[in-house]
């Protein structure tokens, strides 16, 4: 075995090639407006203070319990921390960690926290819906333009009345534009909040790590008809291969740094020395330098595709959940371009300046792939006499 070669599992991937492409890069986002005084909510699981957000976060409110608690920043990192981290820095990380590669749409935006998860770790209506109220209520302190959820509810439910479906147009009615995940499940239906006529719905697509739009697809996202009689979703967003930060201190971001180094050998000699440092994070114990062999190889392979590395500190992810804060990412670029915009400006000229998929439906697409650059080039020169903010 003289020599070894580890590779990531992304489309186009070469060891001395371009890698993963950038979010920003990706999408074609306008370079000149990163949401600068915009506030993003986002409702999701949990969250952390990772470098890349931590300085731009406001506020944080637990929601988990019948009483509301606010605090100045995130006070508790457990597993569910992770899919809040995951939205909130795809949407908005300045790109710190990555020297500034993989930094988000609205990369200089105003992020508020607002965790949903119970005390036994699952998410439930009742908590998405005390956290969207809690925004409502606090909206004008906060000054929240923009609400993103990548979490959905129980049930589906074609009751305009349902809570989640009134919280949803109230804070639409009041200048609020809220972005909610589809679902991943490719099939019909759709969840409360999602199901809302005034939530902005966004499923997904796969660009499959290129610029080219040939090679785009729709990603598995759910979709339906909802009480009103609209298609969902209303938008889609890139929904495959997206870098997110690896959660930081913990089990998996210690074997996960081992396994990044293992993308730049080539030798033998080279997999010795990193075994040598790295065998007890990476599961072994000393005497695996004594057994390196094609069955240990492959199963180190197995171990970066299944942690998806992309570096020592970041994953590719997939899901609504990605695509959406995307969406919310460019929504921030849009306000700060023309802070003005009623959520029926912004959803008409996403839908007027979006990129149809050619043979797809438009129940699976809506109005089709957003054009974030054309975006916020018409939200600039669009005319807001109906909009109201209140």
């Amino acid at each position: 075995m003289k020599h070894i070669k580890f590779v990531s599992n992304y489309p186009h991937y070469t060891p001395d090639g371009v890698g993963l492409l950038s979010t920003p890069q990706r999408i074609g986002a306008h370079p000149d407006y990163t949401g600068r005084g915009i506030t993003i909510a986002f409702v999701d699981s949990g969250f952390s203070m990772h470098p890349d957000i931590a300085s731009r976060i406001i506020a944080h409110a637990d929601a988990s319990t019948n009483r509301v608690l606010e605090q100045p920043h995130v006070m508790e990192i457990t597993d569910m921390s992770w899919h809040g981290q995951m939205t909130s820095v795809i949407a908005a990380g300045d790109g710190q960690v990555s020297g500034g590669k993989y930094k988000g749409v609205a990369s200089e935006s105003n992020l508020l926290f607002v965790k949903v998860s119970t005390p036994d770790y699952r998410i439930k209506e009742n908590d998405i819906l005390r956290g969207l109220r809690w925004l409502y209520d606090s909206r004008k302190r906060y000054h929240v333009r923009v609400i993103n959820v990548s979490v959905g509810g129980d049930y589906e439910s074609n009751d305009p009345n349902h809570p989640l479906h009134v919280i949803v147009k109230k804070l639409y009615d009041a200048g609020i534009m809220v972005v909610i995940a589809a679902g991943n499940s490719g099939k019909r239906g759709i969840v409360p909040p999602a199901s809302s006529p005034y939530a902005l719905t966004i499923g997904g697509y796969d660009d499959q790590n290129q610029l080219d739009r040939t090679h785009w697809k729709p990603y598995r996202h759910s979709h339906d008809v909802v009480y009103d009689g609209s298609h969902k979703p209303d938008l889609l967003g890139l929904a495959e291969w997206v870098a997110s930060p690896i959660l930081p201190n913990n089990k998996q971001e210690r074997e996960v740094y081992w396994l990044s180094q293992l993308l730049h050998i080539h030798t033998k000699n080279e997999l010795r020395d990193i075994l040598a440092q790295g065998y007890a994070d990476l599961g072994y114990q000393a005497d695996i330098i004594e057994h390196i062999n094609d069955e240990l190889v492959n199963e180190l392979q197995g171990k970066i595709y299944r942690h998806k590395i992309i570096d020592a500190h970041h994953q590719h992810v997939d899901g609504t959940s990605v695509s959406t804060p995307i969406v919310s990412g460019v929504i921030a670029q849009m306000l700060q371009a023309n802070p003005a915009l009623s959520p029926d400006d912004v959803r008409a000229i996403l839908s007027q300046t979006a990129i149809k998929l050619p043979h797809v439906s438009e129940t699976i697409q809506g109005a089709g792939v957003i054009n974030a650059r054309e975006a916020v080039n018409t939200a600039k020169t669009w005319s807001t006499a109906t909009s109201k903010v209140v």
